[in-house]
Order: structure tokens, then C-alpha cells, then sequence
């Protein structure tokens, strides 16, 4: 096996947080498919193309400081598990996500490049098979995972072309206006701008050191990062998400953050609902149950690209791009309003608002930069307490990536739906959303010990987009 140190590839710095023992994160994509997986047929693609993969074809060396470019032999790296049909029984989703849910308790063979691929031709509810990939974080984000899948994949309608989803970012354009409102404009933003990051890195450095969301259901005030995970998905109609958005001049996350609200809120009223109803025996009838204002948190991640949406993977290794192949992201600490609401359309109102505040910070940017300067002065350990400490200390963690705009195949397989997730985080609860071929996939990461039903929350979410959309019609 050859083997040589390059120069030019040591670990990024997210790379090395992403390395350390505190944190090792790790993505699941899990994809279903139309037909029945040919695993001779996939492995010779991975054959052809592997080689060609960045961090795919490296491995660590001893002391984790650089990547080694390796030959990778592709059987290593993809399990066809031998499944007795007795195994299965009736519930054939029931089977792939006791057999996901095994793999987050399995390490990563680091003595050789970081990702494995399990084939389970295991009949589900919305798949005649389930393909899942296992990479760990440090080989790259949500959105360089989508390149790396769209150059491995074609259009089911039209096999000589990719699918590349490419958005720019609003910018705030001022016209017509005479020199001095630009001006007065300017100066007022900046001002706010920078007042905003200093309030949002002040309530950063108290959250890292003190400030610990309240205690419900859904946080239980222990790390449970090394607990076994389970994953749950639901999609959803993206055309509806996106009447909403243009209904409220919202973006899509903006549509996102507020039926993440809703639900959750949903959820939480429901289990203390319960508890009541268990400890008095009789359940009041009016339906607010929640505890008045809690202490509610989500580290939102934030893309750190210049161009956001997934780029060709040639140009996301191009030295110059403006969308880089890595771990290019930040986050940002989003407070939710846990309560029910009778109009469903304040939570929108909520979120639209809440996120038009966050967009006008340098938070993510400067946890960014933090982490980076970190790493140089005082080490990983250090940059790994500024990623973590505050994220054991929030509720939960969401994140939204774009994905492929059409259905896409690999080598003849057509993919149902695309569920990003990931394990190894010390909250019970991550909420990823994937946009794909006109759905939008609902990604639940669990601690079943925790959240034995992360379908209800699925179940809550679909109630609320409804009733969101519902109003809207009404009004």
C-alpha cells in the first residue's frame, strides 16, 4: 500500500476540533432507493471514483496532524450484511434503524481513510432498499458531502447531467435614495451590527462557562454524546414551505426556525400534559401545560461560504473558491419561544424576526475566527471548549442544507430521499433538514432513552406546517 505524508494537507483547524476526543463527530447519510441495491455494481463505482475523492482516499498519521493519501481498498469500506428474513419480521424500518442505531456505538477504523458504507436491502415504508454512509466530521460539512454525492450521481432524467442547487445571498440594495439617507443608513447599520455581536458573544461567553438552558423532557442536564442514537425521518412538501416564505417575505430557514418552534411546542405542552395527568389523575382542561418562559436554546449552524447551496466538487477544491471543499461553518444561539399559540402564524412572526436579528451579527463569523485563533494560541482542547461547552449547555442543535433540485441515480439506483444527520453531540435531540427533488426531508437524531418517539415530533411538525398554511389561506 503506498503511502506519502503531502505537504500541503495538514489538518484544517475545524479538522483538529473535529479530531478531538471532546467532541469526534460524526455524519450519517443515510439515502433510500427505489430498487434493490446491486452491491457489485456500487463497488465498482466507488472503485472508479474513490481515488478521486478528497479525504476519502486519506488517512490520519499517528499524531492526527496531517492526512496520508492512501490506496483504499473499497471492500474494506462497504459491509453487506448477510439478513435472515426471519430477522426482519413485518417491520422492515423497525430493522434498519436498530441496525443504524448499532453503528453509532461502532468507532471509525482509524488506521485507515475515515468512512464506511453499509448496504441493507431491507424493504422500509419509502425505500425497497437503504444505503448508509458513515464519515467523520473532520473529512467535511453537510454542504461538501452534497458536492461529493452529486459528483458521484446523475439525473435520473437525464443521466449526462448533474443537479448542482446554487443560491446567492440577499443583499440589501438602496436605490433612489439621495447621499445622505444611504449615509444615515450606513452608519445606523453598522452601529447595530456591531451592538448585536457584542450582546451575542457576551451571551456566547455566558453560555460557555454558566448559562445552561432549563431543564425539560427534551434536556435532561447530562452528556449523552456517547450514548446509542436513532434516526428518524419524514419528508415534507417543500412547495408548501416555500408558499409560506413568499406568503410572509420569509427565507426558507426563517420558515424552518418556526416550525421547529411549533412543534417542539407541540411536543413539550403533550409530555407535561401528560405528567400531570399521571400524578393528579385528572387532566385540567386548559391545554397550556408548559412551565411560564423556559429557558429554551438551538445552536443554528450557519454556512461560512461566500456562495452558499453545493458547488461542482472540482470547484469546491479549486484553491481560490469562494465555496471550499471542508468544515466552513459557524453557529449561532437562537432562543425559542416555547408556548402554544391559538394563531399559528406568530411563531413565523417569531422566527422571521428573531433571525432578522441574527443575520445582522458577526456571531457565527467570529466563533468561526475564535476557534481558528484558538488552536494557534492555546491549542485544540481550548478551540474544542469554545465548539462544545456551549453546546452542552443549549436544548438542541438544527441545521438546513441544500440539497439536489431533482432526483438523482447512482449508476442506475434512483434515490428516494437523502437524511443528513449526525452522533457524538451531547444533546438528545438534532433536527437536520435536507432539501430534495421538491420534498424537504425531516432528519430527527434521538437519544431513545430520552425521546422514544421522535415520530410524534415529525407528526407535530407536519400538524404545524398545516395549520401554518391553513391560516394563511383563512387570512
Amino acid at each position: 500500500m503506498k503511502e506519502r505524508i503531502t505537504e500541503e494537507e495538514p489538518l484544517s483547524p475545524m479538522a483538529r476540533v473535529f479530531q478531538s476526543p471532546d467532541v469526534d463527530y460524526c455524519v450519517v447519510t443515510i439515502m433510500g432507493f427505489k430498487t434493490k441495491i446491486c452491491p457489485d455494481v456500487l463497488i465498482d463505482a466507488l472503485k472508479h471514483n474513490v481515488s478521486k475523492l478528497p479525504r476519502f482516499s486519506t488517512k490520519l498519521t499517528e499524531d492526527g496532524s496531517k492526512w496520508i493519501e492512501t490506496q483504499v481498498n473499497v471492500e474494506d469500506h462497504v459491509v453487506v450484511p448477510y439478513i435472515d428474513p426471519g430477522e426482519i419480521g413485518e417491520d422492515g424500518q423497525g430493522f434498519v434503524d436498530d441496525y443504524i442505531s448499532r453503528l453509532t456505538m461502532i468507532p471509525l477504523d482509524r488506521s485507515r481513510p475515515l468512512w464506511d458504507m453499509n448496504i441493507l436491502n431491507v424493504k422500509t415504508s419509502d425505500a425497497e432498499a437503504v444505503g448508509v454512509i458513515r464519515s467523520h466530521h473532520s473529512l467535511g460539512d453537510g454542504t461538501s458531502l452534497i458536492s461529493l454525492m452529486l459528483a458521484c450521481t446523475h439525473k435520473t432524467s437525464d443521466p449526462e447531467d448533474t443537479s448542482i442547487p446554487s443560491l446567492k445571498r440577499r443583499e440589501t440594495v438602496l436605490r433612489n435614495q439621495g447621499w445622505f439617507l444611504r449615509s444615515m443608513f450606513i452608519i445606523g447599520s453598522t452601529a447595530r451590527l456591531l451592538w448585536n455581536t457584542l450582546l451575542d458573544m457576551l451571551l456566547l461567553l455566558a453560555t460557555m462557562f454558566f448559562l445552561e438552558d432549563s431543564k425539560t423532557p427534551l434536556k435532561v442536564g447530562e452528556d449523552v454524546g456517547r450514548n446509542p442514537k436513532i434516526f428518524y425521518h419524514r419528508a415534507i412538501s417543500l412547495d408548501d414551505i416555500k408558499l409560506i416564505k413568499n406568503a410572509m417575505n420569509m427565507t426558507i430557514n426563517d420558515v424552518l426556525v418556526g416550525v421547529t418552534q411549533a412543534a417542539l411546542s407541540r411536543y413539550l405542552n403533550r409530555l407535561y400534559g401528560n405528567k400531570k395527568e399521571e400524578e393528579n389523575g385528572t387532566l385540567t382542561s386548559y391545554p397550556n401545560h408548559l412551565p411560564d418562559r423556559p429557558r429554551f436554546r438551538a445552536a443554528c449552524t450557519v454556512n461560512m461560504r461566500s456562495n452558499i447551496g453545493s458547488k461542482p466538487l472540482a470547484d469546491m477544491m479549486a484553491k481560490d473558491s469562494k465555496c471550499r471543499w471542508g468544515n466552513y461553518f459557524g453557529f449561532i444561539i437562537l432562543p425559542f419561544h416555547m408556548g402554544l399559540q391559538t394563531d399559528p402564524l406568530v411563531y413565523l412572526k417569531l422566527s422571521k424576526s428573531m433571525m432578522a436579528r441574527k443575520k445582522h451579527s458577526y456571531h457565527a463569523l467570529l466563533v468561526y475566527f475564535s476557534i481558528k485563533i484558538a488552536i494557534k494560541v492555546f491549542g485544540t482542547k481550548a478551540a474544542a471548549t469554545i465548539l462544545n461547552r456551549p453546546v452542552k449547555n443549549l436544548t438542541t442543535c438544527v441545521s438546513n442544507i441544500i440539497g439536489p433540485m431533482e432526483e438523482i441515480s447512482f449508476r442506475g439506483h434512483p434515490i428516494t430521499y437523502i437524511a443528513l444527520s449526525s452522533y457524538g453531540h451531547s444533546q438528545p435531540l438534532l433536527v437536520h433538514y435536507v432539501s430534495y427533488a421538491g420534498k424537504m426531508i425531516i432528519s430527527l437524531a434521538v437519544d431513545p432513552t430520552i425521546i422514544p418517539d421522535p415520530h410524534k415530533i415529525c407528526d407535530d411538525m407536519e400538524v404545524s406546517l398545516k395549520s401554518m398554511k391553513a391560516a394563511l389561506s383563512e387570512s
